[in-house]
């Protein structure tokens, strides 16, 4: 089963209220399917720049390692050389901080990832786990 467009919408609209319950700074949302191609993406009115860019490389790195961006973040600081070599293979496409949250369907399988930006990268994690929720799926940040 593939993630369909009406699946990432909702996603992101699940984001963003996750975040306005939460009091967030204003949330921007990458949605993409298992090979790394963007579904969805919206920001909230107020989002700084370069928050595509940010949301599409947390998904994007937790799709190119096969767990949450939690563990780039981690790996990063205990492998530094591994992460900066991951990152000029993918043409500086990955953000290794929390905030990027792999996608499975009913079955386990993978068919995407969700990449948030916009508050604290814990808080962009639990808004990206949230959303992943309120659709019925299963998020998987490590």
């Amino acid at each position: 089963m593939a993630m369909t467009l009406e699946q990432a919408n909702m996603i992101v609209g699940a984001a963003f209220a996750e975040g306005r319950s939460r009091n967030l700074k204003p949330l921007s949302v990458a949605v993409l399917d298992a090979g790394g191609h963007l579904i969805a993406f919206q920001k909230q009115d107020g989002s700084s720049m370069l928050r595509f860019e940010i949301a599409f490389g947390k998904a994007y790195g937790a799709l190119a390692v096969g767990f949450g961006s939690r563990w780039l973040d981690k790996a990063a600081a205990d492998r530094p050389h591994f992460v900066a070599g991951l990152n000029a293979v993918s043409g500086g496409n990955i953000v290794p901080v929390p905030g990027g949250v792999l996608v499975l369907d009913s079955d386990s399988r993978l068919i995407g990832a969700v990449g948030v930006t916009g508050d604290t990268s814990d808080n962009d994690e639990a808004a990206a786990v949230s959303a992943i929720n309120h659709v019925s799926m299963t998020p998987q940040i490590d």
